[in-house]
């Protein structure tokens, strides 16, 4: 069976229902099981000191009315690992967004360390009362290391996506990062992580884009960059990324949170073949962006029909890395970030 055949199949499972263990091996899922157990305990406890909480408003004197952000998933959205608020992967995105749409943002956290596909449920129900414009998704590294079947974790997250768009948000998913990188898991966890990280987060893009959204290749998290320094990208356990590696991830997701709320750059209105763009079946492009992160996919249609006989078409981009922008620390009130109070349809915190 071809990998993006796999993938698809994978994809199928959790949404028609099915997947057992028999999807991903009764063999590597035994030895996934026993060498999971090793590896978070090398990984070492949770610290009692949750992330900074990035939740506010940004852009200050920037006009309104806010764009609402919703931050969700577990603690590589959350930021695990830092001391200021400003190194936070939510802080970093909301003043991206801010510095190129030229907006306010109000950014709400929902994430929570630790957390894995199935708790995705009751992070939507919260996200869902400040009815979001975007939602941003990170999940699928704990699934892997807690041996969570991949046909439920995509199931839960599939579940979640199509909640999300139906009541109107853009959706971007950033997809299960390739945990054969991380230096406490050994082989052969090492090789058995890749392989299942790997298609978890191709399944996971075969499942998003059915419902809507559009997702982010974290491939080895953050690329070459990981690969040439991982002393400076992963933090003290050596599992999350460092103050830098949040840096990374935050301009890998920016220009695809940009492009889902219109605010993309006029030059990327079309499909490139010179940067490796184009229209492909949903389960080759999901390989393929497996393999290239920082890789864009979303729906799309041709000659009018938005699926083929190989599944949905999508569109594969590589987008352009905007400027860095100084990230800000979120102000409580959106009356501390412009001289004149505007009208807004999010509640005051």
């Amino acid at each position: 069976m071809s990998k993006a055949s796999a993938a698809r199949k994978l994809a199928a499972a959790a949404l028609y229902g099915g997947g057992g263990v028999s999807a991903v091996g009764a063999g590597l899922y035994g030895v996934m099981v026993a060498e999971a157990k090793l590896a978070r305990r090398i990984i070492g406890e949770v610290r009692e000191e949750p992330p900074p909480d990035a939740t506010g408003w940004y852009g200050r004197g920037r006009p309104g009315p806010a764009i609402r952000v919703a931050l969700l998933g577990d603690s590589s959205a959350a930021g695990y690992g830092v001391d200021r608020v400003e190194e936070t992967p939510g802080a970093l995105v909301a003043s991206g967004i801010a510095e190129h749409a030229d907006r306010r943002v109000y950014l709400k956290e929902f994430c929570v360390v630790g957390a894995r596909s199935s708790d995705l449920a009751a992070q939507v129900d919260r996200a869902l009362l400040i009815e979001p414009e975007v939602a941003v998704i990170l999940i699928g590294a704990n699934d892997v290391t807690h041996t969570v079947m991949p046909s439920a974790s995509v199931r839960h997250l599939s579940e979640g996506v199509r909640r999300l768009t139906a009541a109107g948000a853009k959706v971007v998913v950033g997809t299960c990062p390739d945990l054969g990188t991380v230096q406490p898991i050994a082989p052969p966890l090492k090789q058995v992580a890749r392989t299942w990280s790997r298609r978890l987060a191709a399944a996971q893009t075969i499942a998003t884009i059915a419902e809507h959204g559009r997702t982010v290749s974290l491939g080895d998290v953050l690329g070459p960059e990981f690969a040439a320094a991982p002393a400076l990208l992963f933090g003290p356990d050596q599992f999350h990324p460092s103050v830098e590696g949040y840096r990374a991830l935050a301009n890998v997701l920016i220009p695809s949170v940009l492009a889902a709320l219109d605010e993309g750059l006029a030059d990327e209105l079309d499909l490139e073949a010179y940067r490796g763009e184009g229209v492909l079946p949903v389960s080759r492009a999901a390989i393929r962006a497996v393999n290239a992160p920082g890789t864009e996919l979303g729906g799309t249609e041709v000659a009018g029909r938005r699926a083929g006989v190989r599944g949905l078409w999508v569109e594969l981009r590589h987008r352009r890395r905007r400027p860095q922008a100084p990230a800000e620390a979120p102000s409580e009130h959106e009356a501390d970030q412009a001289a004149v109070a505007e009208e807004s349809d999010v509640p005051q915190q």
